[in-house]
């Protein structure tokens, strides 16, 4: 795609188009093929302000036949992969499509929230190019939905992160190529260990002793299993997997062949200005905050929690905050791959600056000038059975290489407005999804579970204090 056709894509987030703006009773999305001024270089405030408005028509938008929704012959699969038969449903609570809009599933406790167990949806991996009727675990694993609230500020963690361990494996190579001797290093960013990286002077590198990430060194963020490299991958598969809506910088004529890979009539379903709204949206909401209910004893309780949280070793996986050196989200972003624009592909990239907004003010600084992300989680995966605990693991299929029992650390903000709990949103409780923890989280469970009932209940009281401002 040259730059000046991304940029007449980028361009579309604004305005809504004339033809559609002169027809407001027809059954359309009207946010969508919008048109207006370019979408790159340094956004200003207002700017920002009309893009975001933008995503979140998209995000609550409803989308009909008459937009593109549905993919009859086209699978959930996010490489574009046709269909082996017809459809026989437009919609299928298994395979999808099974959504008419962004916020039917991210939706508690506001738009952009979490789902209940209602709200589960299906990762096909190994059967992606096939339709199936069944929640069985042989045909995919079933995921409850995130919510989506402080996106941004992981994502830009995640690309600080992936720098430094690059670095790292970059600087070593150097060395040993030097010195003529390996290079044992360990690979570790913002206080999280991500294990040790052996590099030959030849440039071998032994990849066994990594620990939570991928060999190529890139922390994926999104998604309970870390496979997702950013919102813009995010937001490609989810269009075409829930709605059945195909952005063309993946689907489109450039990588298939066609305008119309899913045959239902409707080329270029959503462009790439489309997509960077949406982009937009999710990578502004606000961070969950801290609220103590104005309940008598709760305050004390939650602060007796919060000491116990530490002292028990939760927060060596859930880590309250991890330093922040860049406020700026540039998109497209700087690691994504084919079927997903990165900035190596365009010109300019659109740059929005996450101080701007409001609720980035209140978040502190460490002594270096650095944001701290209250997150509570390390972004890094980590092997939660063994054998004496495996409720946790009980998909049957590895995701894009990532064992059955692996997960990415949950973030705990919001986690109070958030139940249920687990990856399959089937723990109904703080106390029980802490119970269910093993693996690399054993010695911090039975510390849990040792101690006295109303020190549990205090811990729990902390959790709950995690909320998403409503």
């Amino acid at each position: 795609m040259g730059w000046k056709q991304l940029a007449a894509c980028l361009a579309t987030a604004f305005v809504a188009t004339t033809a559609l703006a002169a027809e407001p009773w027809a059954e359309k999305t009207n946010a969508l093929g919008a048109s207006g001024k370019e979408v790159s270089g340094k956004l200003t405030a207002a700017e920002l302000e009309k893009l975001i408005a933008t995503g979140e028509e998209l995000f609550i938008a409803r989308y009909t036949v008459n937009d593109g929704a549905g993919r009859p012959a086209a699978t959930q699969a996010i490489v574009p992969t046709k269909r082996r038969h017809p459809v026989q449903n437009a919609f299928s609570r298994t395979s999808g499509a099974d959504g008419n809009a962004c916020s039917s599933c991210h939706r508690e406790p506001v738009v952009g929230g979490a789902g209940d167990f209602t709200a589960n949806v299906f990762a096909s991996e190994g059967f992606e190019s096939a339709d199936f009727d069944t929640t069985d675990p042989q045909f995919s694993s079933e995921r409850g939905t995130n919510h989506l609230f402080g996106a941004g500020l992981i994502e830009l963690l995640a690309r600080e992160m992936t720098a430094d361990l690059q670095s790292i494996r970059r600087d070593a190579l150097l060395e040993a190529h030097k010195s003529g001797k390996s290079q044992r290093v360990k690979l570790e960013t913002k206080g999280v260990d991500f294990g040790w990286l052996t590099v030959e002077p030849d440039g071998i590198a032994d990849m066994s002793e990594l620990d939570g990430v991928d060999m190529d060194l890139v922390i994926r963020p999104f998604s309970q299993k870390g496979v997702i490299t950013s919102l813009r991958q995010f937001t490609i598969n989810a269009m075409n997997q829930h709605h059945g809506m195909q952005p063309n910088e993946r689907y489109g004529k450039r990588w298939t062949g066609t305008d119309d890979f899913d045959e239902d009539n409707f080329p270029d379903e959503m462009n790439a200005g489309d997509v960077s709204a949406l982009v937009a949206w999710q990578a502004t909401r606000p961070v969950p905050t801290r609220q103590v209910p104005d309940i008598e004893g709760w305050a004390e309780a939650a602060a007796r929690g919060e000491e116990l949280f530490n002292s028990t070793g939760c927060s060596s996986c859930h880590m309250e905050s991890l330093p922040l050196k860049s406020p700026v989200f540039d998109d497209p972003g700087p690691v994504d791959v084919s079927g997903t624009l990165n900035r190596d592909q365009v010109k300019e990239v659109a740059s929005y600056d996450l101080s701007l907004l409001p609720w980035f003010k209140t978040l502190p600084r460490n002594e270096k000038g650095e944001v701290l992300v209250p997150l509570f989680g390390d972004l890094k995966r980590h092997t939660m059975t063994d054998a004496r605990g495996e409720e946790l693991g009980n998909e049957l299929m590895a995701q894009r290489f990532v064992d059955r029992n692996i997960f990415m650390t949950a973030e705990l903000w919001g986690v109070g407005s958030t139940a249920p709990y687990g990856h399959r949103n089937d723990f109904t409780t703080l106390d029980s999804i802490i119970l269910a923890h093993a693996g690399d989280a054993r010695e911090q469970r039975d510390a849990f579970a040792d101690l006295p009932e109303a020190d549990r209940s205090a811990m729990i009281a902390f959790l709950k204090t995690l909320v998403i401002e409503q």
